[in-house]
This record gives C-alpha cells, structure tokens and sequence, in this order.
C-alpha cells in the first residue's frame, strides 16, 4: 500500500510545554538536555518542536507576517499568490517591497536546535538503526531550513555543529557567508543524508521520509540551477557578487539541472507514488477530483509526499484561516471579512481550452478577437454576447473549473453573483455604482442583486468583493460550515506532492537538453499524465513554453509562483508598473433579450507594481554585530 506522511504534530500543550523556545528559559526553569533527551518522550517533544519551526509556506505563511503567523488579523488575508500575478486582494493594494519575510534570526535559531539534537543523537539510549533515523530526520530539516535561507539571501553562513559561547569570546562565534554555490551545495548534501538514512515509511507516524527528501531536493536542484542560469537576467554588482556571495555563473547550470533530473528520477522510478485519479472519464470528473484533494489531501495518500497537519480548531499554531478569508462573500456565514484573495484574469488567460491543446488561449469578449484593450466599456467595441455569465468559461481546463470561483457558478448551494454593472436600454452604462434600471417590468441592478449580502463581485462595500471578477476555490471546504470565527479551519496542506516533482523532471530536462536515457520521451509523459488528469485525451510536445504553463495552472495558490519568478529572474521583467487584470461581467439591456458581455479591464483600485532586482536577495539583518558582508544595494 502507497503511503504518505506529512508532519508530526505533538499538542505540546497537553503535555505542560510551549511550542517554542522551551530551551531558551531561566535556568530556575529550564530544562537541560540531559532530562530532556533522557526520556523517549521528551525526544518526541523537541523533535515536534524543530517540525513545528520548519519554515512550510502553507496556509499560515504570510509574505508580511512570516511563517507560523499568529497574527492573522494583522495579515489581513494577504498571503503569497497575491505577490504575484496569480491574484489580488479584494481591498488593500500590495507593493511587492513588503515581500518576502525575512527569516535570517528565525532560520538560525532553528539551525542551532537541530545541532542541539543532532550533538545529542549519539548518546541517546536507543537503537542504532532509531540513531540513523533521528540524523536522517536532523538533516532533512536542515536541508529545509538552509534552503528557506539561501533562496532569500543568497550565501550564507553554514553552521553544521553547536557553537560554545566560552570566555567572552564573541569573535570565535562569528562566521563568514559561503558563496551562493557552497550554500546550494550544503543544501543538497543534507538532502543527500536524508536520503541515506530516512525510511521509506515510518509506520503511519507523519514524519519526512527518503521520499520527501528526494521531493526537496528536486525543488532545491531546480531553484539553484535556475539562478545559475538567468544570472545574467539581472545581474548584480557589488562586494558580495565580488566574493561570490550572491550569484553563479551559468556553466554551473548543468550541474545543478543534473541532480533535479537524478532526484526526480529516482522518486518517479521507485513506484512510491503517483498522481491521483490519473483517468477521469470526463473534464467534470476531473475537476471533482482535483478539488476533493485539495480539500483532504488524506484522500490522495498515493500523491502526497509531505503534508503539514492542522488538527485543533481554535487555536492559531492548529487551524487556519483560508476558508473564512477567502469565502465569497454570498456564503460568509456571517464572518465580516470574506472574499479577500482574487484570482486575476492572467492566470485565468493560462486554462487552456479542450479544443485548442497546447495553446495558449485568453478569454476572448470582442468579436475581433482584441485583448490589448483594457481601458474599460466602449460602446463603439462589438462584445461577444452570452446568455449567462458563465457560458463565456466552456471548454476550460477542469482545473480551472476545480480551483476558481467564476461568475455564476454554484458554491455552498448558491449561485455567486459577480458582476461589474449594466447597460441600459439607451446605452448609457451602469457601472462599478450601485444603481438600478427598470426594462420590461423587471428592475435589473448594477452589481446583480438588489443587496451588498447577495452579491459577490465588485460593489466596493467593506472590501468584501472581489474585484478581478473571480474567487478562488482550491483548498476552500465546500461541505464544511465554517463557524465566522478565527482558527476554525483543520483541513491540511500538501507542502510537497508528486505533480510538482514531474513539473521539475520535465523542466530541468528542457532547460538542460538532457537525451540521456529516454528523458524527453519521460518528461513528455510527466507532463501529459498531469493533463490527462485535469481530462485532456490528446497530448503536447515537451516545450519551455508548454512546461512553464503547465506548472502555472497545476500549481496554482501553492505559493510556488512566487519563487518560480525569483529564480528564473524573471519578477523585474514582469512586474515593471505591472497592472493586473480583471474580467468584469455586465448585463447588456440594448438587445432583444439580456445578455451578458464582458470587458477586460486593469484590475479596479490596484496600484501599478514594479519588482526591483534587488529584491532577488534580501537584506541581512545585524552585520553591524555579526561583521558578514552586506547584499547588493542594501
């Protein structure tokens, strides 16, 4: 039977100890390490404990607040997709300068717990097979850590062993950054040692297997030889490219192409896992399934390699926001805050339609065909007329229909009303007020319904409307009430999962040119069998185009988009005043009957975005004590 194990969560709580920094108190207090590693139990405890700091980008991540965000209320829903071009929040505008988090003093203090673990393996009074594991685990988590590190800084300092404060010898504690390449490369070591030591299963315990260190260390090899790459895409200057710091020259690329496509490999031939209902007979079976594992990644144990659990409601280190932020606002369920991450119409524009694979196909609302126009309704444009809002969506992907919220569709038994306006009979448009028009006997409103509780788009009332024109669906729990309260969602996120790692084997085979083997035709089939789940029966040529498309529809809101623009270098090319964009619906009234047409417009009250190349490395915080080397431009 194929398994899946996801991260062990201890309620630390129940058992008289915080969740963190437990080491940290007066010594009156504090527990030594002796009783703690002295008792199996307390094993248990500290190793849940480096599990719980282990820096996931899941549903408690937030690019303001950082990961294990607490602080919901401050987030304001805003999470990573809406850095991107994936979506918008529905009231406040972003500026990509407050991302990412910087976790430079978090990502140490992690390290030294795990070298306070690791220190003590040898001693522990358990078996030596249980001894090998425990390394496994320590440098599994390690790996993960330094990559969090690296991926925002660069090179950084390497601190594989505890350090000893003795003497007032603060100099001897100081350590230099690695270059970027030595940081990569210390990563997939650890990756490697996991690989060696950690189990295949752990017994139905949630835990990091050989197979989720594989699973990182495909992402980690991708991410390096990415930057090894596109260097040259945004380049740098300064001391630390001088040391070597920030940067890698992009012969190193093929290296790095070469390990993602030897870890990929070896996870997709050990017959571990596979992608989940991987046949549906129809693209509507197809979109049921894709959601009903988002919602319960427990169903697809056969897809999920690294979950992260939330198992208590209530409390915010346990449970999560995503389905009262995010609901629209018709099914809020009283909470006040609801419908805050909107998809924008670009990745919409990347569902491809059934009758056109492998191309890439934007909606279309004009009769001509022209998408450049968003400046808004012109009654000169002659829109494409449909009879209900949701007819201009058919033939889409099925993961579109599984992970967005479209104009008309049903969600918790209701039909969500999105729209932007009207055009009355004489052609004057209605639009983005709340208003009103009498036709026929039947009064028709600007937003759809004659009230701000029975609508979801647009109307500017308390930032609960989407403005894009679309909600997201993937992850939300369409059969589950949600009490309008904080931390009542428990429903897991999958961290790593088997679609991403054939996403990373087909681009690192593009990227590199690698033949060897049979891996065209392999990666080729990677990227059809992720198709041929979503319901597509005819298949496309592995392309850099059709490979970086794939990845943005299968992945989308899994917080990858983000870092798929950092390390190919290609954020500041996209986001230069970027304006995101939307699709409004409208009710036309001019025509023997209504219809709806639609407008693509620049995302209303969105500020223009622009990326800076500095932001590919952030700041590193405390060199005025710690005396390491500055990143470009800070």
């Amino acid at each position: 039977m194929k398994k899946h194990y996801a991260i062990l969560f201890i309620l630390l709580s129940s058992i008289g100890f915080s969740c963190s920094d437990y080491l940290d108190l007066q010594p009156k207090d504090k527990i030594t390490e002796e009783i703690l590693f002295s008792d199996p139990e307390g094993v248990k405890l500290y190793m849940a404990n480096l599990y719980y700091q282990l820096p996931i980008e899941d549903f408690n991540y937030s690019p303001t607040n950082g990961f294990y965000n607490t602080d919901d209320a401050g987030n304001g829903g805003r999470i990573s997709p809406m850095f991107t071009d994936e979506a918008g929040h529905s009231e406040w505008g972003i500026s990509l300068d407050e991302g990412v988090y910087d976790w430079w003093e978090a990502g140490y203090k992690l390290n030294r717990d795990v070298n306070i673990m690791m220190d003590a393996i040898p001693d522990l009074n358990i078996s030596e097979e249980e001894k090998l594991q425990m390394q496994g685990e320590g440098s599994f988590i390690r790996a993960y850590l330094y990559y969090n590190l690296v991926k925002r800084y660069g090179g950084v300092c390497i601190i594989p062993e505890t350090q000893e404060y003795e003497n007032g010898d603060i100099e001897s504690l100081k350590v230099p950054r690695s270059t970027e390449k030595e940081s990569w490369d210390f990563v997939l070591s650890e990756c490697d040692k996991a690989i060696q030591y950690l189990p295949e299963t752990w017994g139905g315990e949630r835990r990091a297997t050989k197979w989720a260190a594989y699973a990182l260390k495909s992402r980690v090899a991708l991410h390096a030889a990415s930057i090894a790459k596109y260097w040259d895409r945004a380049p740098l200057s300064g001391e630390a490219v001088d040391l070597g710091l920030v940067g890698m020259d992009a012969s190193m690329a093929e290296h790095y192409y070469q390990e993602c496509i030897e870890a990929s490999e070896a996870l997709i031939n050990s017959g571990a896992f596979s992608l989940y209902q991987p046949s549906p007979a129809t693209p509507e079976e197809a979109a049921e399934n894709i959601q009903a594992m988002f919602q319960d990644p427990n169903v697809a144990l056969c897809e999920a390699i690294f979950i992260k659990g939330y198992v208590r409601p209530g409390e915010a280190t346990t449970a999560h926001n995503y389905d009262i932020w995010y609901q629209p606002n018709q099914t809020a369920n009283g909470w006040p805050h609801p419908g805050r991450l909107n998809p924008t119409l670009d990745l919409i524009d990347c569902y491809e339609e059934y009758d056109k694979p492998g191309v890439y196909s934007p909606i279309v609302t004009t009769e001509d065909g022209d998408i450049s126009d968003v400046n808004g309704f012109s009654p000169s444009v002659n829109y494409r007329h449909f009879d209900s809002p949701e007819d201009i969506f058919k033939g889409r992907d099925a993961r579109f229909f599984a992970s967005i919220i479209y104009p008309n569709c049903m969600w918790k038994n209701t039909k969500i009303i999105i729209q932007g306006g009207l055009i009355k009979p004489d052609g004057t448009a209605l639009l983005e007020t709340f208003d009103q028009c009498e036709h026929n006997g039947t009064t028709y409103y600007t937003y759809g319904s004659s009230s701000s509780l029975t609508h979801s788009g647009f109307d500017t009332y308390g930032g609960n409307m989407t403005r894009t024109g679309f909600l997201m669906k993937k992850f939300l729990q369409e059969d589950v009430t949600v009490p309008a309260t904080w931390n009542q969602s428990t429903s897991d996120f999958m961290d790593m999962r088997y679609a991403e790692v054939l996403l990373n084997y087909a681009e690192a085979v593009v990227e590199s040119g690698y033949t060897a083997n049979g891996a065209v035709d392999k990666a080729t089939r990677a990227i059809n069998d992720i198709r041929r789940r979503a319901g597509w029966t005819v298949d496309i040529p592995l392309t850099l185009e059709n490979v970086l498309r794939e990845r943005r529809v299968e992945l989308a809101f899994e917080n990858k988009r983000y870092w798929d623009l950092v390390r190919r270098r290609e954020f500041h090319e996209e986001f230069l005043n970027r304006r995101r964009l939307s699709l409004m619906p409208i009710l036309d009234l001019r025509g023997e009957k209504p219809q709806y047409i639609f407008v693509r417009i620049n995302t209303p009250r969105d500020n223009p975005m622009t990326f800076q190349q500095k932001c590919y490395y952030r700041s590193i915080p405390g060199i005025s004590t710690t005396g390491v080397v500055q990143n470009p431009q800070y």
